[in-house]
């Protein structure tokens, strides 16, 4: 069986810290490949404010390139923005594979306002990666009231298809201030660099092989 790490989010756009936290994801957790799975749109977030699914797409393979990551775009083709709907079809698509949900300590934050977040935990095990500036407010989140009592030791990580669900880890990684939020506000439109606009002619899935409308 895979051990595959599946890292969501807008990719808006992709950046080195994406890169930097699924390298040392994969180390600890002795993954074969991790999915960057690309969110057709997300439902906390101001649609406004989102470039194009192409070009955040088109990101993520740059971002991604030379690792064992598979960028994919599934969600759109499942039709919903949910990760709990997301986690169900996986599960039913590639039953030969063990998953594990990859996720930032700013994620953890917010984790209480997902769509059924207690079944996404009792589906599978969730990998918390430490951001700058969002450790604090995570380990003190509403979702974190209930996930404590699941938390594992991080030095067991590398186990973690042996766990009883629902379980956590915490990740430390070496400090990364890179974020979306930065990299948009430098340059909003990021998205009609020439070289995204390569990348999307004839870009494919890569999870479904099919190719990218």
């Amino acid at each position: 069986m895979k051990r595959i790490g599946l890292f969501g989010g807008s990719f808006n756009p992709a950046h080195a810290g994406h890169r930097r936290m699924s390298i040392h994801a994969a180390r600890r957790l002795e993954l074969d490949e991790i999915w960057w799975l690309v969110s057709p749109g997300n439902p906390l977030k101001d649609p406004t404010d989102m470039a194009p699914l192409g070009a955040r797409f088109a990101s993520a393979r740059h971002a991604a390139r030379r690792l064992p990551i598979r960028v994919t775009a599934i969600e759109r083709q499942l039709g919903s923005p949910y990760t709990i709907d997301t986690l169900r079809a996986l599960r039913r698509r590639y039953p030969r594979a063990r998953f594990i949900w990859l996720m930032g300590a700013d994620n953890l934050a917010q984790f209480d306002r997902w769509r059924d977040w207690r079944k996404i935990a009792a589906l599978v095990p969730i990998a918390v990666m430490a951001r700058p500036g969002y450790d604090g407010p995570a380990h003190a989140a509403r979702a974190m009231g209930w996930l404590r009592r699941f938390v594992r030791p991080a030095g067991q990580a590398a186990q973690w298809t042996r766990w009883r669900l629902p379980a956590l880890v915490h990740l430390k990684l070496p400090p990364d201030p890179t974020s979306s939020t930065a990299l948009r506000s430098s340059d909003p439109h990021w998205h009609l660099s020439p070289h995204l606009s390569f990348n999307r002619k004839g870009s494919r899935d890569g999870v479904t092989r099919r190719p990218l409308a």
